[in-house]
């Protein structure tokens, strides 16, 4: 065969693999307002940049009459690129081929992009449109899930892992996705599930829709496996671009700093008047965080699950940092189970990746009730303690006002080795409230005063002064500073200089027991 014709046949079986499972199917797609994988690889990486592998695998399955329908590249389309120039490693899964169910080689295919990624110190995106495990290879379908458990695991911590899913994910196919580091699901077009609604009405006889079981708002609001709820696919991609901006390639770097032209120095005075008079009254976090950071730039993450605690990406003076903060204008910023994991995990990530943690404290305690304890508040609790008493990245705490009891410690105390701990005058850091704390002190005494409620109003004054301040703290060295609440843009941005260079180390060991 001369080149010619061999330049001829490669160009016919490129354009058969490109086409998936059929120009009919593809059709199909597009009706339906979808993109094929290839179109979502384009859309994701920098143009002419994706390269290919294994376009021409197929599956080796001679069950059920599969051997007589082989498609090359058998339902997933894997390969390398850049994004804003940096290298990443792509799968994603071809819904025109056999619903891009996961054979075998399919799960091979992964496996080599992951062990690429790994290898190369790169990060792994995963764009997830699958039917689950290709029933006709049984086990061998199981096996590959295994494979791709495996190397989630091992990647965890080494490198960025982000899956969007944008269309199906069922049964074992969910596992990898939330073994990853960020979860982007599109709405209305995207769910996840162990078992599928009419499982579910078999067995425990409940009328459930697939949005209602794993729809992008239900894991984005109740389970919190959804980092964010896009609105198509266009905007799961920009949303991972963007997500990329503050991440490092890997474990041994640190985030790209980027110029910044907001005066590092640049004061807020309305920081001055938004904590309350009324240390009940509520006010947002958000707006504390965005007078503070780089051109009122936050990027926020799990919005909408557990608001009470905000958790998030931003910079300083260019250098990226993970925050975290208490959100007094949702159940008074406490602490409850779906906080402390959310914020758990946050912690670990940043700690994971080089990414130092700032964060803003108003917390009047942990939620009380029986519905908290009986779901395990104190050992969800302890995983937020557990998180940033491990992180030995610089760790920046402001204390805004309320810093009560063990949620006091939680957030990035002086004792869980908070590098430089700041407070407001405002700052209130006691083991409950003034109102609080004389009721238990002085009960007895006020039921023997002739005006009860002017006596206890008259010691919960005193309480305040004498206790419920930053000053008591500061005095033992457990706050380095009490700061005007203007100047919180400019000492975070020093600390962070300050910090650039810090080591710390946890004791030699296999790994820790987190509280799980």
């Amino acid at each position: 065969m001369d080149t010619t014709s061999q330049l001829e046949q490669l160009a016919k079986r490129q354009a058969q693999a490109r086409l998936g499972g059929g120009q009919d199917k593809i059709d199909k797609l597009r009706a339906q307002g979808r993109l094929t994988a290839r179109e979502r690889i384009d859309l994701l990486l920098d143009p002419g940049s994706f390269e290919e592998f294994d376009m021409f695998k197929t599956h080796r399955c001679h069950n059920f009459g599969m051997e007589n329908t082989v498609y090359p590249g058998d339902g997933i389309v894997t390969g390398c690129g850049t994004i804003d120039g940096r290298i990443v490693y792509v799968y994603a899964q071809d819904f025109t081929v056999f619903g891009g169910s996961l054979s075998e080689t399919l799960a091979e295919k992964i496996c080599k992009v992951m062990d690429l990624a790994m290898k190369n110190g790169a990060p792994v995106i995963g764009l997830n449109d699958s039917g689950g495990a290709r029933i006709q290879e049984g086990v061998e379908s199981l096996a590959g899930y295994s494979d791709i458990f495996l190397r989630n695991v091992m990647a965890s911590g080494v490198i960025p892992q982000i899956s969007a899913i944008l269309g199906p994910c069922a049964g074992g196919a969910v596992y990898s996705p939330a073994l990853t580091d960020f979860v982007i699901m599109e709405r209305n077009a995207s769910y996840m599930f162990l078992t599928g609604p009419k499982v579910v009405k078999s067995v425990t006889h409940e009328d459930v829709t697939v949005e209602q079981l794993g729809g992008a708002d239900m894991h984005s609001t109740q389970s919190g496996l959804c980092d964010y709820p896009a609105l198509s696919t266009r905007d799961a991609i920009d949303y991972i671009k963007r997500l990329l901006t503050f991440l490092p390639q890997n474990n041994f770097e640190p985030p790209r700093p980027l110029p910044c032209a907001d005066p590092p120095a640049r004061a807020s005075r309305r920081l001055e008047t938004i904590v309350p008079p009324n240390p009940n009254a509520a006010y947002d976090m958000k707006e504390v965080i965005l007078e503070t950071v780089d051109n009122r730039d936050f990027f926020e993450i799990k919005a909408q699950f557990a608001p009470n605690l905000i958790v998030g990406f931003a910079r300083y003076n260019g250098v990226c940092v993970g925050i975290v903060a208490n959100q007094p204008a949702h159940l008074s910023g406490v602490l409850d189970i779906d906080s402390s994991v959310k914020g758990a995990r946050f912690v670990r990530f940043c700690d994971c990746f080089n990414i130092p943690l700032v964060t803003f404290v108003d917390v009047p305690g942990f939620l009380p009730g029986t519905a908290q304890e009986y779901g395990g508040i104190i050992r969800n609790g302890a995983k937020m303690l557990y998180a940033y008493a491990e992180a030995t990245v610089p760790k920046i705490t402001v204390i805004t006002r309320k810093a009560y009891g063990g949620a006091y410690c939680v957030m990035s105390s002086k004792h869980l080795r908070g590098d430089i701990n700041y407070s407001w005058p405002s700052g209130e850091i006691a083991v409950m409230g003034a109102k609080g704390a004389v009721e238990v002190l002085y009960a007895r005494q006020a039921k023997e005063a002739k005006d009860p409620a002017a006596f206890l109003a008259e010691k919960e004054k005193e309480y305040s002064e004498t206790v419920a301040n930053p000053y008591i703290a500061a005095q033992r060295g457990y706050i380095d500073d009490v700061i005007a609440p203007s100047q919180t843009r400019a000492r975070i941005v020093r600390a962070l200089k300050l910090l650039q260079n810090k080591r710390d180390s946890n004791p030699m060991k296999k790994h820790g027991n987190i509280p799980l």
